[in-house]
């Protein structure tokens, strides 16, 4: 059980670089070499693995919250119909509802590691 709690902290940064490498992957097939710039999200978590600073995590947990909430309204909005969405809009709100919830989560983790001074 210690060896689990010891890892939990990195969860959120392996989740981060993992989207990142997906994402990559996903636009290398169809953009190729313009699609490296991509890899630089991964930057900052890569460097929290391996040197954690406070406040830098504590920076990456508030702009990737800021980002998920502004994406949750995004869902709100479509939900109440408040913005017209265009089919293929709706088909991105709707497969990218999961990654979003998961990154929000994520990002309050990021947040609550550097809160409670686990580095």
């Amino acid at each position: 059980m210690n060896i689990i709690s010891k890892y939990t902290k990195f969860v959120p940064y392996l989740y981060f670089i993992s989207v990142t490498i997906y994402w990559f992957t996903l636009l290398n097939r169809s953009e190729g070499l313009t699609a490296y710039p991509i890899l630089l999200f991964a930057v900052p978590f890569l460097w929290q693995l391996i040197k954690p600073n406070r406040n830098l995590n504590f920076s990456l947990g508030i702009v990737f919250v800021c980002l998920s909430s502004y994406l949750i309204f995004a869902y709100l909005f479509n939900v109440l119909n408040i913005v017209n969405w265009s089919q293929p809009a709706k088909r991105l709100l709707f497969y990218g509802g999961i990654l979003v919830v998961a990154n929000f989560v994520m990002s309050l983790w990021i947040v609550r590691n550097s809160i409670k001074k686990v580095f």
